[in-house]
């Protein structure tokens, strides 16, 4: 019997990555091997709560001359709709899952409630928080690290189209360099695209490692809760 390294993780996906090669919409591919590891993490007895971003279909500098929180409110429900096109696919492998906002929508999702979100968990269900924090201005990064610190999570998984943290964009500079392990300091300091700084503030003042690692390799996830070194760390010094 594989042990995982943790009991109880966040895992935050980005929108764009649920889009896999096609930049926009939702890639069925991406999603099911998305799913398929998090029933094969679920298994393992490791509690799983997903944030999911949802830059896939609208960011909230899309809305161009629009107001920013109009904007930012259609980011919201952009993050709803992959919320449940992720609950679909878990139970369609048989993972109980339950999907809650931080906007109330009683006809398709819980509200965003602690205590039963931590019930959830203890029943062996799949939480996926949605909506974000309900309030424009934040991200769902910050969402990520706002449910961790008050769900207790022992760490953030932040899954990604690029395969850790570079001191450049590696699209760009072929030879950037990727950092196998840093400081939230270092993160701040150095402005590098981990996590906005509100989201970085908020696990260095609640001591919440983050694991920086790409959703190209299928089993990557697993290999995160395993305790394998992959991508960067972000931790205290």
């Amino acid at each position: 019997m594989l042990t995982p390294k943790y009991k109880r993780v966040i895992l935050k996906i980005s929108g764009e990555a649920l889009a896999g090669k096609k930049g926009f919409g939702l890639n069925e591919e991406t999603i099911d091997s998305i799913v398929k590891q998090v029933k094969e993490i679920s298994d393992l007895g490791v509690e799983v709560c997903i944030v999911v971003g949802g830059g896939n279909f609208w960011r909230g500098r899309t809305g161009e001359g629009m107001d920013r929180t109009t904007a930012d409110y259609m980011g919201m429900l952009a993050t709803v709709i992959n919320a449940l096109a992720l609950q679909d696919g878990l139970e369609g492998i048989g993972v109980l899952t339950r999907v809650q906002t931080a906007i109330e929508m009683r006809q398709i999702a819980e509200p965003y409630i602690r205590r039963k979100a931590v019930r959830h968990l203890k029943k062996g269900r799949v939480v996926i928080f949605a909506a974000g924090t309900g309030n424009p201005y934040f991200s769902t990064d910050t969402t990520a690290a706002l449910r961790a610190a008050e769900i207790e999570a022992e760490v953030i998984l932040l899954a990604k189209k690029v395969d850790g943290v570079y001191d450049s964009d590696p699209n760009i500079n072929p030879n950037a360099k990727r950092f196998d392990e840093l400081t939230y300091i270092d993160v701040l300091n150095k402005g590098l695209g981990v996590m906005d700084s509100t989201a970085t503030s908020l696990c260095m003042d609640n001591n919440i490692p983050i694991v920086v690692f790409g959703l190209n390799e299928p089993e990557n996830i697993k290999r995160v809760i395993l305790g394998e070194k992959i991508g960067t760390l972000v931790k205290e010094a």
